[in-house]
């Protein structure tokens, strides 16, 4: 039977209370009776605080104070094994009961789950990177914060040397197929579906093109990475996983080469420059032809108005100029001698007879 809780408390009080009063006979001898302070907070009649005098509060009975203490318990155990869980956006969970994964994918807000027989997986659906680059702090990275690094890709060419390929690839899980993929291929899904794949797909893709070729084919050959990497993806049982991008960054080359490809380029702008330099002295002596073609073509009309202007009047008038400008000569030379061409008029010699030195020719 219970103990009743009132009851308990009456005895434990008078209990107190004698104890008080013995201690204050006690005191009081020790003291010789004298009139040494007391305390009065034992004392009803005292002006001090009297724990006594406030009302106890009545206490449940021993049933109730069983079931408080019960749902006390439950309570505790509840937030302890924490039966639910929380779906954040950009994630999906996947409801797994006694190893079997639920076919329906869990959308983000509360879920709650049975402890011990069920649990919940937590996958990031958002869009995920993988960074191939050669630089040192490129290692793997944790999967839930949606960017992995590695390697560079190395393909190796005909003459065994290596060319590494740094690139960007950029895709997401589809979200209603999310517990059928993890339970084929299991949390580290990208190391099975991914990474290998593409690392195939680019060694394809640059093994079509001769390495000294691979920097102006650049397009050419990112194009062949996407399609065939699209391709491999759209080949996978259920189509788990959609492609977003991706981005040819660098094509490394061996410094040998690069050493090849910068003397072809070389050669390539010399003989560019020559073919330059050949064409403008083409173009120089073309223009030099064409102005003397129209000199001599200019001329040719000249001489032709020229013949067409002259006439009997005209070669008379010169005549009788001509013959001026001889008799001016006769006045100062007498002895000259004046032979008259045939035709009688233009031009006329005349010859000074006395000096060879003086001998001249005048016309028109």
């Amino acid at each position: 039977m219970p103990i009743d809780l009132n009851e308990h408390l009456k005895k434990k009080r008078a209990q107190l209370d004698e104890k008080n009063a013995n201690s204050k006979a006690e005191d009081n001898r020790g003291n010789g009776g004298g009139n040494r302070p007391t305390n009065n907070r034992g004392n009803n009649n005292g002006g001090g605080f009297n724990i006594e005098s406030l009302p106890m509060p009545s206490m449940p009975s021993g049933k109730w104070l069983g079931v408080i203490i019960i749902v006390a318990l439950l309570f505790i155990i509840f937030i302890a094994a924490r039966p639910f869980v929380i779906v954040n956006a950009g994630e999906v969970g996947i409801k797994v009961t006694t190893g079997q994964y639920n076919p329906v994918p869990l959308e983000p807000g509360l879920h709650f789950f049975v402890p011990i027989i069920q649990d919940v997986i937590i996958v990031d659906a958002k869009v995920r990177t993988i960074n191939f680059s050669r630089s040192e702090d490129m290692g793997s990275v944790g999967r839930e914060q949606s960017i992995l690094r590695n390697d560079a890709i190395n393909v190796m060419d005909t003459s065994g040397m290596t060319i590494s390929i740094e690139l960007t690839v950029q895709y997401q899980l589809v979200r209603e197929k999310v517990p059928a993929t993890i339970a084929e291929y299991g949390t580290l899904w990208e190391q099975k579906i991914i990474n290998p794949v593409i690392r195939d797909v680019v060694r394809s893709a640059v093994g079509n093109y001769p390495t000294e070729e691979l920097p102006t084919k650049r397009d050419e050959v990112a194009n062949l990475i996407y399609t065939g990497f699209k391709n491999k993806l759209d080949a996978t049982p259920n189509q788990p996983v959609r492609l977003v991008s991706i981005q040819l960054r660098e094509i490394v080359l061996p410094e040998q080469v690069k050493t090849r490809i910068e003397g072809v380029e070389l050669a390539k702008r010399d003989a560019q420059k020559a073919k330059e330099e050949a064409n403008a002295l083409r173009e120089r002596a073309k223009g030099k032809a064409d102005a003397l073609e129209i000199e001599a073509k200019g001329q040719s009309e000249a001489n032709k108005l020229v013949n067409e202007s002259l006439s009997q009047r005209l070669l008379e008038l010169r005549q009788i100029e001509t013959q001026g400008k001889f008799n001016e000569a006769l006045k100062d030379n007498a002895n000259a001698q004046i032979f008259l061409t045939p035709g009688g008029a233009v031009p006329n010699i005349w010859v000074d007879s006395k000096s060879k030195q003086k001998n001249a020719i005048v016309g028109q």
